[in-house]
């Protein structure tokens, strides 16, 4: 069984060191199946079991329930008579049961996306015979009463009537501890466990009309069916959103022997990781809880123990509890059960090795007996990403090209957010101690339910605990914070995969869902109180809390240095004053791909003389306007230039029509026209005289300077001499790069470059002096890109401009797409918003075709992209097989296209191989 099945079979078997798959197949097995099936061939202890396949679910979307079962029943049947064998024991067998557990896995990791049940194959008459079997009457029951309430949770849908209500099986539960008067689960009585199963059968009944399911093969497709249900559920469709998943994927189906956790003070159940995920330290690390099952762990309503001595002990000095304390009531693994810790130790350096990644891991001590049930390369936070990748780089298990492939370049986004000022943190009162579940700084206002996370513009969500159904307002949040659960619960594991702040497990707050409200000792915080949160050090603290801006690692500099090496395609940035351009420098940027000196009337002391030159009726007044506004211009470019030293900076002569620089409203036109001492019905005529009907398509770009050739000549002599200024002065040799907005015939383009080049050479020759400048246009328009080697015979470079060569290729207004794009995308009319992914097959078949056309009429032609997509790393991949010599994107967002550019070149070179 140690080769690959035919593709036509829909089940994978594994287990007892062979399997049918391998980790290769996890588009097919999902990634958690072709996991456990690569840790069956290298001899780690697994529980057998199979995987149906993710075909299967692609099938079951569109045939239904009947059709699937009526396919692979024969397979299933099959495949639990071989767990059956190898376990010793009989699905459905009253004497001697076989019980399975059935889990989703998608071929990526959706941590607490999908549905899980445990302990499947239980009912009334097994009950007495597993009894018999184990000589465990509460293990029984606690498995049973477990069962029940998983899967009428997953596979009946029970659950609250409404947000501020719990669980109905956890209510009964509350319920029962507060009349037994006892904290733990592990202090039920076995009559206590019978009364909770009873309880919970009667919810079923009730709330269902029917009884709770008997038959194991019933309950057994009824959970397989459920897992496929769940990947068009709400959670998962969000998730899938926020990622990018395409619907199609599908999820698989494991089915396993259950292997168990409560059986007794010699089992346990954990989640532990290679490596730290929140720093990505080398240190391993967990959690476990003694005589619990594995979803006891993740869902955070026990607070788990750690799994090393150094790390229960960190763990203790947080939560301010004594050592003598901690070693007696919350011992480590590593302490407690220390053959089991060495052995789990063991598995741990050897599957990190083989996958040549930081994994995160579940496992099982059933009796003694150590059973590792998945291992999936570990989600992480941005910085833990970069450290991680660069000390497996150093370690030797990966080489260069396959540390630059791990970075997920948008992860790197994370590392740019600004951080607690240390000076404020000194002075903030620290209201409650949590676990740092995930690093990071956040302020926000309090609310208690995900589904009102967008009420304020920050906010930080606080839980009693998260499920999945909480994502979307997890991720609208600044922060987490719950009461319960550790570093491996829900709330810890899917804010890190975020990158999102995140407390966990401080048990020192009090919320009140129905009240909206946070307590915390004697102090009593409302919704919409203002808090912060420390992810770094666990501390919740009080009102809002100054920030700065980071400090990058230096693992961060070694991985940018590493970019630069295989990269070929430079990454400039769009940046229209000396602060923005000295943040992309300090990120790597090699230059300037956009100034667009439109943002430099807007400030207070431009304005005035930007809407005297709009309202002057004559060349002459137009021209003296412009005289005042040429030194700030001049000024603006200067800063620019010395902030670059000497890279190459491309700027857009003016842009936007010019009604966007006049004031609407009564009251300013009234100033407007008392400052320039001319009538306010001529201000209103004038505004009246530049509104347009469609601005997108009006009086703007070339077509301005085309029309009033002065304000071209003055923007033209305010780069040239700011260029001369700072060679004088800074000794610096700028490149300045003159760009024509929204061409679209070649003679536009020809007389903008002739009042350009005439500019210059007055400034020349007033200065006695040179510097080297270019020509180019700005491809936005689709007859730009039809007509291009026209145009490129006479530039010197072309720039996409892809913000409004989406706009005007698909036919969308950007600022009115809004209305219909999120429908377009929910209905797959559109699988991404093409003003954020560019659309290659449409818009991006105009800059190919620019591109080869331009190239073919000018073969040096410099080619690059100015669009908001320039950040985006499949858009940067597609410039890159373009061939451009640049992407130019926000200062922020250069890390991310510098690792796209590199990470496109060695997709490239290994597809040449």
């Amino acid at each position: 069984m140690d080769t690959i099945k035919d593709r036509t079979m829909s089940v994978y078997k594994f287990g007892n060191k062979k399997a049918d798959g391998r980790k290769e197949l996890k588009n097919l097995l999902g990634g958690k199946g072709a996991n456990l099936a690569e840790m069956s061939r290298i001899g780690i202890p697994v529980p057998p079991g199979f995987t149906i396949t993710t075909e299967v679910c692609t099938q079951f979307n569109q045939e239904g329930k009947k059709a699937i079962i009526d396919r692979i029943e024969s397979e299933v049947r099959e495949a639990i008579a071989e767990i059956e064998e190898t376990m010793g024991a009989h699905f459905g067998d009253d004497e001697n049961p076989l019980l399975i557990s059935v889990r989703s896995g998608a071929r990526v990791s959706m941590p607490g996306m999908m549905d899980t049940v445990l302990n499947l194959g239980l009912n009334e008459e097994s009950i007495a015979g597993l009894v018999e079997k184990t000589g465990n009457e509460r293990f029984v029951w606690d498995s049973y009463r477990r069962f029940i309430q998983m899967y009428s949770g997953v596979v009946l849908g029970l659950k609250p009537e409404n947000k501020e209500d719990l669980d109905p099986f956890e209510e009964i539960i509350d319920h029962l501890k507060e009349k037994r008067n006892i904290d733990l689960d592990t202090h039920f009585t076995v009559q206590d466990l019978k009364d909770l199963v009873y309880d919970f059968k009667d919810i079923v009944k009730k709330r269902t009309g029917k009884p709770f399911p008997k038959d194991p093969w019933d309950q057994l497709w009824g959970a397989v069916i459920a897992v496929f249900e769940s990947w068009n559920g709400d959670r998962a469709l969000y998730y899938r959103k926020m990622h990018g998943y395409p619907e199609d994927w599908g999820t698989a189906v494991n089915v396993q022997a259950m292997v168990f956790g409560n059986m007794g003070e010699d089992s346990a159940t954990g989640v532990c990781f290679t490596r730290d995920a929140g720093t990505g330290e080398n240190k391993f690390n967990g959690e476990y809880l003694v005589n619990a099952q594995g979803e006891d762990v993740v869902a955070g309503v026990r607070t788990p123990q750690q799994i090393t001595k150094t790390g229960s002990r960190r763990w203790a000095e947080l939560a301010q509890i004594s050592e003598e304390d901690r070693a007696e009531n919350y011992p480590s693994l590593e302490e407690l059960m220390p053959e089991m810790y060495k052995e789990l130790f063991g598995y741990q350096r050897t599957l990190e090795d083989h996958y040549r990644d930081m994994q995160d891991m579940e496992f099982t001590i059933q009796q003694g007996k150590l059973w590792i049930l998945q291992t999936r390369n570990g989600k992480r936070t941005g910085a833990a990403m970069v450290k991680i990748a660069m000390d497996l780089l150093s370690e030797g298990l990966i080489d260069e090209k396959a540390t630059i492939e791990r970075i997920d370049p948008i992860k790197l986004d994370e590392l740019l957010h600004p951080v607690f000022d240390p000076k404020a943190l000194m002075e903030a009162t620290v209201i409650a101690q949590g676990l740092p579940a995930s690093p990071g700084a956040a302020t926000g206002k309090i609310v208690f339910f995900a589904d009102e996370a967008a009420k304020y513009k920050f906010s930080i969500l606080v839980r009693i605990e998260t499920s999945p159904e909480d994502l979307e307002g997890m991720n609208i949040a600044r922060g987490i914070v719950t009461a319960r659960g550790g570093m491996t619960s829900h709330a810890a594991v899917v804010a890190r995969g975020m990158g999102k702040c995140c407390v966990s497990g401080a048990g020192a707050l009090k919320i009140n869902y129905k009240a909206r409200t946070l307590t915390v000792g004697d102090h009593v915080y409302q919704e919409g109180d203002w808090i912060s949160i420390n992810g770094s050090t666990g501390n919740i603290l009080e009102g809002k809390v100054a920030t700065k801006e980071p400090e990058l690692s230096g693992e961060f500099g070694q991985l940018m240095a590493l970019t630069d090496k295989y990269a070929r395609m430079q990454v400039r940035t769009n940046a229209d004053n000396p602060k923005d351009a000295l943040i992309a420098r300090g990120f790597g940027a090699k230059g300037i791909g956009l100034t667009r000196t439109e943002h430099m009337f807007f400030e207070v002391d431009r304005i005035k003389a930007m809407r005297e030159m709009i309202l002057a009726d004559t060349v002459k007044g137009r021209k003296q306007a412009l005289r005042e506004l040429l030194p700030m211009q001049r000024g603006d470019f200067e800063g620019i230039f010395e902030a670059m030293e000497g890279f190459p900076v491309t700027i857009r002569l003016l842009d936007p029509p010019l009604h966007e620089f006049v004031p609407h409203q009564l009251a300013t036109q009234r100033e407007l026209a008392e400052e320039l001492h001319i009538s306010l019905a001529n201000v209103k005529q004038k505004v009246a005289e530049l509104e347009e009907f469609n601005p997108m398509m009006g009086h703007r770009g070339c077509r301005l300077g085309n029309t009033y050739p002065e304000i071209t000549e003055m923007q033209a002599r305010a780069i040239i001499e700011a260029a001369l200024n700072v060679k004088k002065n800074k000794g610096i040799e700028s490149q300045p790069e003159i760009m024509v907005p929204l061409v679209g015939t070649v003679e536009e383009f020809l007389l903008q470059k002739s009042i350009i080049q005439q500019t210059a050479e007055e400034v020349f020759n007033e200065r006695k002096d040179k510097i080297s400048y270019s020509i180019g246009t700005m491809i936005e328009i689709p007859r730009a890109a039809l007509l291009a080697d026209k145009i490129a015979g006479h530039a010197d470079f072309f720039s996409f401009g892809t913000n409004d060569l989406t706009q005007m290729t698909f036919g969308y207004s950007r600022d009115d797409a809004g209305k219909f794009l999120s429908v377009y995308l929910e209905k797959g009319i559109l699988k991404e918003d093409p003003f954020e992914v560019l659309d290659q097959e449409g818009v991006g078949q105009l800059v190919i075709m620019g591109t080869e056309l331009g190239r073919q009429a000018h073969p040096g032609l410099k080619v690059g992209i100015c669009g908001e997509h320039g950040g985006e790393p499949s858009s940067v991949e597609f410039c890159h097989r373009v061939g451009m010599n640049y992407v130019s994107c926000s200062p922020y967002r250069v890390p991310i296209a510098r690792v796209a550019a590199a990470q496109a070149a060695i997709k490239e070179s290994a597809l040449m191989v």
